[in-house]
């Protein structure tokens, strides 16, 4: 079913089949951050999670696509997005982005988390932490708008700006494919967006920055670095509107310091509803 912008709702059967491919998803990154330290590559990272996503009998969504190489992004310090994981060694003290998807029966799944290596910087995890609470609480504007675009104006609302916010790259629907209309942008703007309705799913995905929020691409075509080489921080959570409120396709955890998780993981949870390449304009 199709609307605005040919928006594909889904019926809540649709949704459940979607959560398979979160699980998978969730799965890959909970591996990665169990055996995220200094001393591995970004390789290293990559092949944990390629042997989850196979072992599990689902196929990455990122390689391949647009002729991407890798089955994660994994962008390390100023790199803020869609970095190719590589011979690149993470050191002590390193913030490190990880972004997954995964493709179950068609259906797609993504996800991203940022961790700080010990000795950590606290002014890492303060960007860490507050790119999470970014996500969050565009989350919980979801669950009661009315149009999408009330999600950025809540994380623009939560940065309040201590940070820089990326523009360029945004959330996005998915589904059938991994990105599909409508984008969910990380700030306020005049258009309200499309109506939020039953059926909708996206993923809600900030990217803030410790200084300047300009940003370039790097040679290799894909790599998106921060240009004062500040470090800069992702988090990316699915999640899906449904009759009785918000369903998370990836059952969640709370990243931070290596090893550290804050929120639970586990399955699925139902909230009561108060109420380019990896396209230029998308995250992961």
């Amino acid at each position: 079913m199709f609307g605005r912008e040919r928006i594909e709702y889904k019926t809540p059967d649709q949704v459940r089949r979607m959560r398979a491919a979160g699980i998978v998803v969730a799965e890959a990154l909970a591996a990665v951050r169990a055996a995220v330290r200094p001393g591995l590559t970004t390789t290293d990272l990559d092949d944990i999670a390629a042997a989850v996503i196979l072992g599990a009998g689902a196929t990455p969504s990122f390689k391949g696509y647009h002729g991407f190489p890798a089955t994660l992004c994994v962008s390390v310090n100023a790199e803020v997005v869609h970095g190719i994981p590589g011979s690149r060694v993470i050191e002590p003290g390193d913030l490190v982005s990880v972004d997954c998807g995964a493709i179950v029966d068609g259906w797609h799944g993504d996800a991203a988390f940022s961790v700080v290596m010990d000795p950590v910087s606290d002014s890492d995890v303060r960007l860490v932490a507050a790119t999470e609470d970014a996500m969050w609480a565009g989350i919980a504007a979801l669950a009661s708008a009315s149009r999408l675009g009330e999600v950025g104006a809540a994380v623009e609302g939560s940065v309040a700006g201590r940070y820089g916010i990326v523009e360029g790259y945004v959330g996005h629907g998915i589904g059938t494919a991994m990105h599909q209309p409508p984008e969910v942008l990380n700030y306020r703007t005049r258009d309200r967006g499309p109506k939020v309705r039953p059926g909708l799913c996206v993923a809600v995905e900030p990217m803030l920055t410790d200084g300047s929020a300009d940003t370039m691409v790097l040679d290799d075509g894909w790599t998106v670095v921060t240009t004062s080489s500040r470090r800069a921080a992702h988090a990316e959570h699915t999640v899906a509107v449904l009759p009785g409120g918000l369903w998370e396709i990836r059952p969640r955890r709370r990243s931070g310091r290596a090893g550290r998780a804050g929120r639970p993981g586990g399955r699925a949870v139902l909230t009561p509803r108060r109420r380019s390449r990896i396209s230029r304009r998308t995250g992961a």
